[in-house]
């Protein structure tokens, strides 16, 4: 986009062309010194003004008493005053027309209440201004391409197209000091402390546009705008790497986080569900961050898990298939394959050539140990051809020993074949490629077409609220079955009995035997207070029972929260016992949990989490992480659950926890899974208490599908197509309206021809339908034609937020043979409200000026127009 186009927000943090040091000082040691000297000794093309109130100059250049005194205008300050003075300096740089400013004062969050007000009070008046705050409480930023160095560390970064993100300054500082020695350079080096404003999905988002950066390194303590992380990371990640060493691992290590950061922890398994629900790989450790950076930069991704291992020493292949298998990948079939001790260059060359060619491979591990008749430096020649022979098949080494095997490390690493001291390194190395493949496949794979959603969710709702009106946050649990119906997940049948009685007439009525269970709106695990009695045969088993949960209650003086009991049938047919829950995390908002459900449940710990909303895909993916998967897929010898089924179930139980709000947990436990069926035998629902209200109520981390902007249009022959964003299971149907299109259409939609094949190939189509709808809208008009059964796609309207600026980007294209009646104009009205639910200030197109029916129809509707092919709808 040319048209209005501006710089960047954060362009101001890396390409600055003036900055104010405020605390600049002379004092030995201290930070306003060191940021000084590291401005003005590394040139970056800008000028720098020291703020220092109590001294004419610092360093020999002139220093101004404040930053509203300095007579050139400040794109950039960098702030090292105590806490309690930040605010008003934020306030001086915001009357002032400051773009940015860094913080590295510390003493905010971290410090208690009194430092939580502090940056209150900072963010306030920067968002008032519209400037953007990095920290506080970090090192600062380094741009080594442009010299520009705003930290008080203790050197310049070298040159590099790596960027490295990091929440400690501390860990940075180290890792700087490495990267010197190593020869390792960067392209950024960005601390980012407290995350106050600018956050992970910001810098990534910027990142994203700088073409000299090809990978993203981030050391993570916590996510700050979990939303805005993963719509950035989701978009970036299938054209740069992200690469993230997540700490606060344990529960201790998460507590020493927090008091670092003074953020709220989650769970790191919630972490690990949201880095693969975005392609984003984690890794380990440090060494592995920079390990992986270097190996995805040298040798492509595998398509497949397994990998060949060639050796001429049995031990290290033996320790490389450990450490392959425990990480997840598998040595392909016949593999590790002994060389022998003897082999020279010549047989590991045709080892490598035989590997390259065998399908089941899908990568290549060399490892040579150093022995007597061993040729490190002639091996390393000999294969460094197959390099980048192999498509698809990365090409992995691990050279063995010290000073006799340097040289042929050497040369292999020149030969952008990733070379490592260890075995175990290498084949962990492959099994991170091959989980980076795995993650990133989810993102277009195409799911399967599930059923409209017309179930009774106001029905739901309408329990919920009355639940909340009696100030209750416990349902029932006949309540939570008839939620889990609207939903259209299966239940037992359930009644609920407030005497003896009743309860035998509901037994005789089911069919015995049957199970009670207590009815209380206050209990939440019945079974913890003796409140489930199961096959019971006969009605004085059933009598028995309820007086004997009426009695356990009495006995633990809760009598006030027996309010009868539940009956329902046994379940009697073989299946497995599967949980399904969802719980709020505090950074990552409602997440859903899979796994082996019943008593053990606790116990064998087998589960899975994701972030809703689902997909079919998506759902998979989450059942493929547990053991009991390979159960239910039949591969034990049973029968199998029908995955199908059970990957629709998931996905109107994630749709359930995304549409109702209120709900702060949910479980179903146990769901019994047979090959016959899917229903759910007990179910819990937990509710939000009335003190959140319901605009706070926590919100899903990943935008869901944005129903409000479905509806109908009329055309002028009279026709209705109905409107609704997109799906990623419109792309078979986008194939088809794609043939749809003449030459002129597609020449006036893409200036320039795009022929069909490479219109409607997987990979783009994918991008096109699995969206993410909180970085940009697609539309789609769709009817059924006559004598037609499926709808079929007759127009495509896309609007795209132009990221760091309150801009937006449409696209339009109407099927030729519907052309003319008015679709267009429609859908362009429908993208002007979601700008404005969007907060957008303008909408962008750019138009050849050949396409006279799309500029006619912008006219009509409000665009101006600007050079040649531009156009300005303003929204304000």
């Amino acid at each position: 986009m040319q048209i209005g186009q501006t710089r960047h927000p954060l362009e101001v943090f890396f390409a600055p062309r003036s900055v104010a040091v405020i605390g600049a000082s002379e004092r030995a040691d201290s930070v306003g010194r060191t940021l000084m000297w590291n401005l003005v000794s590394n040139p970056f093309g800008g000028t720098v003004f020291p703020v220092n109130d109590k001294r004419p100059n610092v360093l020999g250049i002139k220093s101004w008493p404040s930053v509203r005194a300095v007579t050139e205008k400040i794109d950039l300050a960098v702030v090292a005053t105590p806490a309690p003075t930040v605010p008003g300096v934020i306030r001086e740089c915001a009357t002032a027309g400051v773009r940015g400013a860094i913080i590295v004062s510390a003493g905010f969050r971290e410090s208690g209440a009194q430092g939580l007000r502090l940056e209150s009070e900072i963010l306030e008046i920067a968002r008032a201004a519209r400037m953007r705050i990095v920290g506080p409480n970090c090192l600062g930023i380094m741009c080594p391409l442009t010299g520009l160095n705003a930290t008080f560390a203790g050197a310049m970064a070298r040159k590099g197209d790596v960027a490295f993100l990091s929440q400690s300054g501390a860990l940075q500082t180290a890792i700087l000091d490495w990267s010197l020695q190593e020869h390792f350079g960067f392209s950024a080096f960005v601390s980012l402390g407290s995350l106050l404003d600018v956050g992970w999905g910001d810098v990534i988002d910027y990142l994203d546009h700088d073409g000299r950066t090809k990978s993203i390194l981030i050391y993570m303590e916590s996510v700050g705008d979990a939303r805005a992380f993963l719509s950035a990371a989701r978009e970036v990640t299938l054209r740069k790497p992200i690469i993230v060493l997540k700490g606060g691992r344990s529960a201790q290590a998460a507590a020493a986080a927090a008091s670092h950061t003074g953020a709220l922890a989650g769970s790191d398994e919630v972490f690990t569900a949201a880095f693969r629900r975005t392609g984003v790989l984690r890794v380990d450790s440090i060494a592995d961050l920079f390990n992986m950076a270097d190996t995805l930069a040298k040798q492509p991704r595998p398509r497949g898990r397994r990998l060949s291992i060639l050796t001429n020493a049995g031990g290290p292949a033996v320790l490389a298939t450990d450490a392959l298998v425990a990480a997840g990948a598998e040595p392909a079939p016949g593999n590790p394959v002994d060389l022998l001790g003897s082999a020279d260059a010549e047989t590991y060359g045709k080892a490598v050539e035989a590997a390259g060619a065998d399908k089941d491979a899908d990568g290549i591990l060399t490892i040579l140990s150093p022995q007597n008749q061993t040729e490190p430096t002639l091996t390393a020649e000999r294969l460094k051809q197959y390099a980048h022979r192999f498509p698809g098949k990365p090409v992995l080494a691990s050279w063995m020993g010290g000073a006799e095997v340097a040289a042929g490390r050497r040369i292999l690493s020149d030969a952008d074949i990733p070379t490592f001291q260890y075995p175990d390194t290498a084949a962990r190395m492959f099994s991170y490629m091959w989980k980076y493949t795995y993650n990133l496949r989810a993102l277009y794979e195409t799911p399967a077409l599930t059923e409209e959603a017309t179930f009774g969710h106001e029905e739901a709702a309408e329990i919920l609220r009355a639940a909340r009106a009696d100030r209750r946050t416990l349902l029932t649990e006949l309540e939570s079955k008839r939620i889990l119906a609207t939903y259209g997940i299966p239940t037992v049948e359930t009644r609920a009995a407030t005497s003896a009685e009743e309860a035998v007439r509901a037994a005789e009525s089911l069919g015995y035997p049957v199970a009670i269970k207590l009815h209380s709106r206050t209990v939440a695990h019945k079974s913890e207070v003796g409140g489930v009695q199961l096959d019971l045969r006969s009605p004085r088993e059933v009598q028995s029972a309820f007086e004997s949960i009426r009695g356990r209650l009495a006995e633990l003086g809760r009598t006030a929260d027996f309010e009868g009991v539940t009956v329902q049938p046994m379940i009697r047919e073989r299946g497995y016992e599967l949980i399904v829950g969802s719980s709020v995390d505090p950074q990552f908002g409602p997440v859903l949990l899979f796994g082996t459900g019943g008593l053990l449940v606790e116990v064998l710990k087998d589960r899975s989490l994701a972030l809703p909303p689902l997909n079919t895909t998506l759902a998979r993916r989450m059942m493929e992480q547990t053991k009991i998967h390979a159960a239910l897929a039949g591969d034990h010898g049973d029968a199998k659950v029908n995955p199908a089924e059970l990957e629709k179930l998931l996905v109107r139980f994630s749709q359930l926890v995304v549409e109702q709000r209120t709900i702060a947990e949910i479980e179903i436990n146990p769901l019994l899974a047979s090959p016959g069926r899917l229903i759910a035998l007990d179910a819990r629902i937990v509710l939000h208490g009335k003190e959140i209200a319901d605009d706070h109520l926590p919100e899903a981390a990943i935008r869901p599908y944005p129903t409000q902007y479905a509806g109908t249009v009329q055309l002028r022959g009279g026709s209705v197509v109905k409107v609704r964003p997109i799906r990623p299971e419109d792309e078979p149907r986008m194939v088809q309206f794609h043939r749809t299109l003449s030459e002129d259409s597609v020449f006036y939609r893409y200036a320039g021809t795009l022929k069909l094949d490479a219109r409607v190939a997987h990979d783009r189509l994918a991008r096109i339908c699995f969206i993410d709808y909180d970085r940009e809208m697609a539309l789609i008009a769709e009817r059924t034609p006559p004598g037609g059964s499926a709808p079929e796609i007759v127009a495509v309207a896309r609007l795209t937020r132009l990221a760091g600026t309150p801009d937006a980007e449409f696209a339009l294209l109407v099927s030729d043979p519907i052309q003319g009646q008015g679709l267009g104009s429609a859908m362009l009205r429908r993208l002007f409200e979601v700008g404005r639910d969007w907060g957008v200030e303008r909408i962008l197109a750019e138009i050849l000026p050949g396409n006279v029916p799309m500029r006619r129809v912008c006219k009509d509707l409000g665009f101006t127009f600007e050079g040649e092919t531009g156009a300005i709808k303003d929204l304000r």
